[in-house]
């Protein structure tokens, strides 16, 4: 089926976002007397939201109750100020990501961005770095709208569900103006192939990203990209 549109994730995807992602939450788990954690052991505790990646993050067997959701809300709390002094020390779009785009441009294929970030940050990275337009986390373009060469750029926001659940992959790409049927979804995790899978959209994981081939083929990405400009051999 041919492809009209293409929506992307975007930390793992678009962007290298893994270090500072794992310094703010050290620095929030620090803070609230929990141990820190590898680099590498957040590339399992992302994709799901902030507050899955601080459960993903307390100690095993940690109990339920409301001593640790009032130390889950904390943390959370404390991620956006913590996030929001470090989201560009040392992020950075994937190598070939800017020539992927700049190829897509030609084409007229719309683009849109679907993260799980929180919506704020979303935008603010991808102005930022794809748009050269730079804003506060709390003053970041509002809405779904434009930013660089992406027409819907959407983050995690209240009342609108996380993936994998597909209601906000099948928004955005009516937002494109197509079919979800004739979009692909291009993601790094099982999160993003259940989305995709999900909306009735072509799953494409990328190898470049945070997880990696064996949950990618288990999630069922139709298609695996080793580099991002492969992509352009499957459009």
């Amino acid at each position: 089926m041919p492809i009209h549109a293409i929506i992307f994730d975007l930390d793992g995807t678009l962007l290298d976002t893994l270090e500072d992602l794992a310094d703010a939450a050290n620095t929030c788990l620090l803070a609230q007397g929990f141990s820190a954690h590898p680099v590498d052991a957040y590339r399992q505790f992302v994709g799901d939201g902030v507050e899955i990646l601080f459960r993903r993050a307390l100690p095993p067997g940690t109990p339920p109750g409301a001593a640790t959701e009032r130390a889950v809300a904390a943390l959370v709390a404390r991620m956006r100020d913590e996030y929001g002094a470090r989201w560009s020390a040392k992020s950075a779009p994937y190598p070939g990501i800017r020539e992927l785009l700049a190829a897509l441009a030609p084409a007229g294929l719309p683009l849109g961005v679907l993260s799980n970030k929180p919506h704020a940050f979303t935008r603010l990275m991808v102005g930022s770095f794809f748009d050269g337009a730079a804003a506060a986390p709390g003053g970041a373009p509002d809405g779904d709208g434009p930013l660089g060469p992406f027409a819907v750029v959407a983050g995690a926001r209240p009342g609108v569900p996380r993936k994998p659940d597909p209601a906000a992959a099948i928004a955005t790409a009516r937002a494109l103006g197509v079919d979800p049927a004739h979009a692909a979804f291009v993601g790094d995790s099982n999160v993003d192939m259940r989305t995709a899978h999900g909306a009735g959209m072509l799953a494409v994981g990328c190898l470049w990203g945070f997880r990696g081939e064996a949950e990618l083929r288990e999630s069922g990405a139709s298609i695996l990209l080793a580099h991002p400009l492969e992509l352009l051999d499957h459009l």
